[in-house]
């Protein structure tokens, strides 16, 4: 069997796309984190060839016995990603939603005949845009925060309430995020760059991944979620497992999610908020990821089995047990794991 691992910003993606290559450093750390952690994983399983392409003008992740392949400008990046695609059984599309790259990589993969392993282009496109993903998840009982679309600059909507959050609707890795304190502060983004602003819920920040097939979906450990303080949620990494209260409610909610979508298949990540009700009445969803997440890396430390083979399993619709360790793991957005030290935090993202 054959399996192409793609990761978008080490992969090559940026050498057709500069522009996009800007403050995304963190981002590209938990690419290459991500990518060099499945490569492996596949690589473990035996009787599987796995190849991934490199940007060579970067320092390449490490993965033993895979095959990587180093591209040098964009013609070369789309004639190897077309032949890996067209020629793996399945392809995993490790990139972000800005700009609408996931969705038009994922599509790459199929106009080449590839197959992805990885949620369809309807779901991509849905969960590509924020305030969309939110209209459609409240539209199927799920809750979210209250929300509106909204242009940086553009009056405060009468009666909205704050403290709140304002995301472009293409984001990923809580890039462009803002926190606003009051209505009287702006909300100032120089690319006046279409949004959501929605209400901010208090509560801990928390994420759930799914392994998703044509039977149903394996619910993997939740994990608490660490971000930066400063009003700009950038994501640092996070911990695992929640306490057994925390952990169910998040199961049950990520599920509700995930079963009200189209399509889902392989990894798909729901972000979530647990509220300070106990009965779990004011968690809501956040957002989800129809990609493989860097919770992805503290999960595979604390799993007794392989993920990617899991992943591979459910998705091909055969049943997989997995089992994972008890013991307290915190893991940082560019790969390290270690024993956790997390405290909670005291709000949101």
């Amino acid at each position: 069997m054959k399996i192409f691992v793609y990761e978008y910003l080490t992969g090559g993606g940026l050498l057709a796309d500069a522009s996009m290559s800007a403050g995304i450093d963190s981002l590209a750390r938990e690419g290459r984190a991500m990518c060099a952690a499945l490569a492996a994983d596949f690589d473990a399983v035996g009787g599987i060839e796995v190849m991934c392409l490199r940007d060579a003008r970067q320092a390449g992740p490490h993965a033993p016995n895979v095959c990587w392949v180093g591209v040098r400008s964009a013609a070369e990046h789309d004639v190897a990603f077309d032949r890996a695609a067209a020629d793996a059984d399945w392809s995993v599309v490790i990139a972000p939603e800005i700009g609408g790259v996931l969705l038009e990589r994922c599509r790459r993969v199929m106009a080449v005949g590839g197959r992805l392993l990885g949620s369809s282009p309807r779901l991509v496109e849905l969960a590509g845009d924020k305030h969309a993903t939110a209209v459609y998840l409240a539209d199927a009982g799920v809750p979210v925060p209250r929300g509106m679309p909204f242009v940086p600059g553009e009056p405060w909507p009468r009666d909205f309430p704050c403290p709140a959050v304002w995301k472009p609707l293409d984001g990923a890795g809580s890039q462009g995020l803002r926190f606003i304190e009051h209505s009287e502060v702006p909300c100032v983004d120089a690319s006046r760059r279409h949004g959501r602003l929605e209400a901010f819920c208090h509560g801990i920040a928390a994420s759930v991944a799914l392994l998703c097939g044509p039977n149903g979906q394996v619910g993997l450990p939740p994990c608490r979620q660490r971000l930066s303080q400063e009003g700009r949620f950038h994501y640092l990494g996070g911990a695992l497992p929640l306490p057994p209260p925390l952990s169910d409610r998040a199961t049950r909610l990520a599920r509700r999610a995930i079963q009200s979508l189209p399509e889902p298949l392989g990894y798909l990540g729901v972000d979530l908020v647990l509220g300070e009700s106990d009965d779990g009445s004011r968690d809501v969803v956040i957002e989800i990821n129809p990609r493989l997440t860097t919770s992805y890396i503290g999960l595979r430390a604390a799993c007794r089995q392989n993920l990617a083979a899991a992943m591979l399993a459910i998705a091909s619709g055969e049943p997989y047990n997995l089992s994972f360790c008890n013991e307290m793991i915190e893991f940082s957005s560019d790969g390290r794991v270690g024993p956790a030290s997390l405290r909670a935090p005291a709000h949101q993202r």
